[in-house]
């Protein structure tokens, strides 16, 4: 019965440290722009920050956040090794608009379709725009809604706050 007792004790011990190294990454296959399957609970960065931008091409605040993250993400990639995915919402209907609205506006990042919704339901987004900050081992450490001119810059100290632990 000790025995018993001990290996039940060791094994939720270990799957308490498994499910805390658990990536908060969701097991969901997008497409992207050139219509390659990306798993993204296989999301990696060598350690360094992952943020997710969920918009569409209808979301006007949504456009305005991503030209403003566009204007200081090279910077950010420099400073801190921030990768940058821009997952659209946009259904079948207007998937189609989302290449030419990313060319047209020469966004710099990756750009991911999510057609049919399955990562906003698994992430719980609502409404657009919806910006989630993972540090370098896939753990959710940040999330905000909307978009306010200059709200950039709190993500930019959360992404520091997250590339400082890492050193």
């Amino acid at each position: 019965m000790k025995r018993l007792t001990a290996f039940l004790m060791m094994a939720l011990m270990v799957s308490g440290l498994y499910a805390q190294s658990k990536s908060d990454l969701p097991s969901v296959t997008l497409k992207d722009l050139n219509g390659k399957d990306v798993n993204i609970s296989q999301l990696s960065n060598n350690g360094n920050p992952i943020v997710l931008t969920f918009w569409a091409t209808w979301c006007g605040p949504c456009i305005k956040e991503h030209n403003a993250l566009n204007d200081v993400y090279q910077d950010w990639v420099d400073e801190t090794g921030v990768k940058l995915y821009a997952v659209s919402i946009d259904d079948s209907r207007s998937t189609a608009k989302v290449k030419p609205v990313v060319e047209g506006k020469g966004w710099d990042f990756d750009v991911l379709l999510d057609v049919n919704s399955d990562l906003k339901r698994a992430m719980n987004v609502s409404n657009p725009p919806h910006t989630f900050l993972f540090d370098g081992n896939g753990k959710l450490v940040y999330q905000h809604t909307g978009y306010i001119e200059g709200g950039e810059e709190d993500l930019y100290e959360e992404i520091l706050k997250v590339a400082k632990k890492k050193k």
